[in-house]
């Protein structure tokens, strides 16, 4: 990690991306656990899709494309990264994944010394890009990544496996190779995660956390 230009009162911001399977939500997850909520932040792509409608038959749900730069709102996720980064608390409507049976809770988002943005287009959106500090690459093998994405849409958002295999040809995997790929090489780090064992990721995230006490949080 190289020592910034310290600006007064700016967060050091991180920006974390991987595609579909790659293990990012448990990196995050892993990484969230060595700071408090006084000196880290998270803010993710995910929470600023543009919602469509609800009464989709499941037909239409299969065949419309989430993975294109089109469906987040740009102008309000860049805006509230910018509130963060002035000291403002943000406000946001988490995003339900267009399930009509589950209540969205209103997200209090606090500044902090670190600001982490996450999410597939980060590096693609290029005012978000050229505000990151650090940026990380989180990815995995094909088929691990595949398999991954397979148990996670067969159990917990109820998609037939021929559903998941259809977004993945057409929408997850072109997505990832035209967005976010070709911006690994930009990445300060690449974190390459094939394993399913927790150690590894944990590791990883304390030595992180630990450089960035060392210089960051001082």
């Amino acid at each position: 990690m190289t020592e910034r230009d310290i600006t007064p009162n700016k967060p050091f911001i991180i920006g974390i991306a991987g595609g579909s399977g790659s293990g990012k939500t448990f990196f995050l997850k892993c990484f969230l656990e060595h700071f408090t909520a006084d000196e880290v932040c998270l803010v993710s792509q995910d929470d600023y899709y543009i919602p469509v409608a609800h009464n989709m038959t499941p037909e239409e749900n299969r065949l419309y494309n989430f993975d294109v730069p089109a469906t987040i709102d740009r102008e309000g996720f860049y805006g509230d990264i910018t509130k963060l980064i002035n000291n403002e608390t943000v406000y946001k409507k988490e995003y339900t994944f267009n399930n009509p049976s589950s209540i969205p809770k209103i997200l209090e988002i606090k500044p902090a010394p670190i600001l982490i943005v996450e999410g597939l287009f980060i590096f693609h959106f290029t005012e978000i890009a050229r505000l990151l500090d650090f940026k990380i690459f989180i990815e995995a093998d094909e088929d691990v990544a595949l398999r991954r994405r397979i148990k996670r849409d067969l159990e917990e958002r109820g998609y037939s496996h021929d559903d998941v295999m259809y977004k993945w040809v057409n929408h997850v995997m072109p997505a990832y190779k035209e967005y976010l790929l070709i911006y690994k090489d930009e990445c300060e780090q690449v974190i390459v995660n094939n394993t399913q064992v927790a150690e590894d990721i944990i590791c990883v995230t304390e030595a992180i956390s630990k450089e960035l006490r060392e210089k960051i949080l001082i």
